[in-house]
């Protein structure tokens, strides 16, 4: 299924509020932003994951919770991930 920014903000959230440990209600979108990423990984690589060297138009979803700190997720049409979420990337 391709994912629009609306579907790709709403996972991220779902997904913040599990890691968390808090209800989906509890996580604010602080921004949604156009981004064109440089790499298939949209910059947020894997350990030892090799990606494409092709820019990759998506989104940049800043997302904060109860304690207010942002979070980044990072999606396209393709995908979602979380970006350097203590110290790690993850593929949603």
């Amino acid at each position: 299924m391709k994912l629009n920014s609306e579907e790709a903000t709403s996972r991220a959230r779902a997904d913040l509020g599990r890691r968390l440990g808090v209800a989906e209600s509890d996580i604010v979108t602080v921004s949604v932003s156009d981004t064109v990423f440089p790499d298939a990984a949209l910059g947020a690589y894997l350990e030892d994951e090799m990606a494409a060297d092709v820019l990759t138009n998506g989104w940049t979803i800043t997302l904060s919770g109860p304690d207010k700190a942002p979070v980044e997720y990072r999606g396209s049409a393709n995908q979602l991930r979380l970006f350097n979420f203590k110290g790690e990337n993850y593929q949603v």
